[in-house]
């Protein structure tokens, strides 16, 4: 008898290969059977009219805090995600000392939004290398597995202190120390390391990251550290400005091709610089014809914030009149904005000036939408506020603050910053269609409370496989880009595929009914800390490890996820 059988589902294998309809039979944790299947289980799934796909794997996830505190990694666990990889962008919490621990809470408080607070009463740092926080790790059961990069901002400050978070250069003594690290991180069962070269990411007090202007020879430093462990990728976020993407690309490629580490980096189409991810990811694709392995990870939908009287931004917090009540509840707020005299004197007050948000400057209401139920990612630009603004006669401004009072405050407004420039997904379609690109960013676990990306696989299913206006692309390739394709990048060989032998992490969801409700913010977090989750619709189970984790998008109980080590 088999643990479980699933029963005539439509079998996506996460190869590519056409669909074929099939039993699957999982036993011990492992795919057993394919076919038609004789044996009973002791569990059996109807999935007639339904997918069967292998578990996904989300290679930018940042659940470094929420996996020492928390066995359910929603929202990833939510959306099908059975493996995530996290650490990503330079920033986490080993090597880290004693006395540098509120550095890297104030780093990825200001980097990923996760409120300082939340972090201090989550993390119990029963950990000072990196090999000790993958040990408090590994004592925590999970709903889904997890792997772990090593950050480079946390290993710059804990090598060379004040002189890092400084952005001095490192000398030869402190590259040789990174490069040790990295490799006994590595050998302890990291997956590689993470860097971040943007001036987007700060601290809350608006430091830049330690990692911003850190020098060639110490990325190869970094590298050589994979390398002396057997080999590991090297994630990397940058802005690409250094004076341009050809002269940064160039150092990346340099470090490839003296390592021969994988790199990874974040791709996305910014509106202010509309084709430089174009000769990005033509780059890319001429270096991976090489053999040199460097792949861009996009993201399959805009990167927007969501703004909101409930949420951590909204268009008016930078305002003295609205600071003075933001401590108030939502609902008590809105109350307090509809007042005539406070609205007047809200909306005549500078917007920006006050404002600690760094990307403030990059909002505009051209590209703020309504954002309603259920959301859409790909609005018109006749939606957009100034649209609206302009067709009723008033400002903007007003527009937006109607909004944000209307329904006591529950509302949100969506403001898209990347992969959005021509008011339609088609950069991201252009991603879809280059082998070599990887899909990906959902930051899951970070910028709870201002956006909801941890819903990227939902989206990425059901929207480039049912409903794009750009191009629908086969069900099988959208499959693969969610399992074997990140699997392997990440350098996991056993998941991703529908193969016997294979670690039975899977996915039975219905593709008819596949959708996203609103995001809603729930308090559950520690200290009473709130964040933004989006629930899926249309899966009927999620297994991990031969263990139904999920049924009908509800928890189950079982908690079989693990932390993956990297085996050399």
């Amino acid at each position: 008898m088999a643990d479980i059988v699933i029963r005539g589902g439509t079998v996506v294998d996460g190869t590519g290969a056409a669909p074929v309809e099939a039993d699957v039979a999982i036993s011990d944790g492992r795919i057993s059977e394919i076919g038609r299947v004789s044996a009973r289980g002791r569990e059996e799934i109807d999935a007639r009219g339904r997918i069967v796909s292998p578990g996904f794997v989300d290679i930018h996830t940042h659940y470094d805090g929420q996996a020492v505190w928390d066995s359910h990694l929603a929202p990833s666990a939510w959306h099908g995600v059975t493996t995530a990889v996290m650490g990503n962008c330079g920033v986490g919490f080993a090597p880290c000392r004693a006395a540098d621990r509120d550095k890297l809470i104030e780093l990825m408080e200001g980097v990923e939004d996760i409120p300082g607070p939340i972090l201090h009463e989550g993390l119990d740092w029963r950990w000072e290398t990196f090999p000790e926080y993958l040990d408090a790790l590994d004592a925590k059961p999970r709903d889904i597995d997890i792997c772990a990069l090593l950050p480079h901002g946390a290993v710059r400050v804990h090598v060379m202190g004040e002189r890092g978070l400084a952005l001095e250069n490192a000398n030869q003594g402190d590259i040789a120390a990174m490069r040790a690290i990295t490799a006994e991180a590595l050998r302890a069962g990291a997956f590689g390391v993470s860097t971040s070269r943007t001036i987007s990411h700060r601290t809350l007090k608006g430091d830049p990251t330690p990692t911003l202007r850190a020098q060639e020879e110490e990325l190869r430093g970094l590298a050589e550290g994979l390398r002396d462990a057997g080999g590991g990728l090297l994630e990397l976020v940058s802005d690409w400005n250094t004076p341009d993407p050809a002269t940064e690309f160039a150092i990346v490629r340099r470090v490839v091709q003296a390592t021969g580490q994988r790199v990874l980096f974040s791709l996305t189409a910014r509106h202010d610089r509309t084709e430089a991810w174009k000769d990005l990811l033509a780059m890319s694709d001429a270096a991976a014809a090489e053999g040199l392995p460097i792949r861009p990870v996009f993201p399959p939908r805009p990167i927007g914030i969501l703004l909101g009287l409930q949420g951590s931004q909204n268009p008016f917090s930078g305002c003295a009149s609205y600071k003075s009540i933001a401590h108030l509840p939502a609902p008590a707020r809105a109350e307090a904005m509809r007042e005539p005299a406070l609205r007047a004197r809200i909306l005549s007050e500078d917007r920006v000036s006050g404002s600690n948000f760094p990307l403030i400057t990059r909002l505009s209401f051209e590209r703020m939408f309504p954002f309603g139920d259920p959301p859409d990612y790909a609005p018109p630009k006749e939606a957009s506020i100034a649209a609206i603004a302009a067709r009723e006669g008033r400002s903007a401004e007003e527009v937006a603050y109607d909004l944000l009072v209307a329904d006591d405050g529950a509302g949100f407004i969506f403001a898209p910053l990347t992969n959005f420039h021509d008011y339609t997904l088609s950069a991201s379609a252009e991603c879809l269609r280059h082998p070599n690109a990887i899909a990906g960013l959902s930051d899951g676990g970070a910028h709870v409370g201002f956006i909801s990306d941890g819903s990227f696989p939902t989206f990425l299913l059901a929207y480039w496989a049912r409903d794009a206006k750009e191009q629908v692309f086969a069900l099988p390739e959208i499959v693969r880009r969610l399992t074997s394709d990140t699997a392997r990048a990440a350098g996991l060989v056993d998941r991703g595929v529908l193969r016997v032998g294979m670690k039975a992490d899977v996915n039975v969801f219905d593709m008819a009914t596949l959708g996203l409700d609103a995001p809603r913010m729930v308090a559950d977090l520690p200290a009473g800390g709130r964040r933004l989750l989006q629930r899926p619709r249309g899966y009927v189970a999620t297994i991990v490890a031969g263990q139904v984790t999920y049924r009908d998008g509800s928890a189950t109980g079982a908690l079989p996820g693990r932390l993956v080590r990297r085996a050399a």
